[in-house]
């Protein structure tokens, strides 16, 4: 099995932080605050934003990539 590119275990270090402090996140506004739908935001995010970041990534790196002689 290939090992897996640098820029792919960055993204996964960083899609881990990032939904778990947009889980807090969210959780937090559902439970002390009588608005619920403020939630709703940073679950977006949390969602939205890694992949974004992962097709960036995924574009950079075919960009990058040298052709096969």
């Amino acid at each position: 099995m290939k090992p897996l590119p640098l820029w792919t275990k960055l993204w996964l270090l960083f899609t881990v932080i990032w939904v778990v402090v947009c889980g807090l996140s969210a959780g937090t506004i559902l439970a002390f605050s009588e608005e619920h739908d403020k939630a709703l935001q940073p679950i977006v995010l949390g969602v939205a934003v890694p992949a974004v970041l992962y097709l960036i990534l995924w574009g950079w790196q075919r960009l990058r990539r040298k052709p096969p002689e």
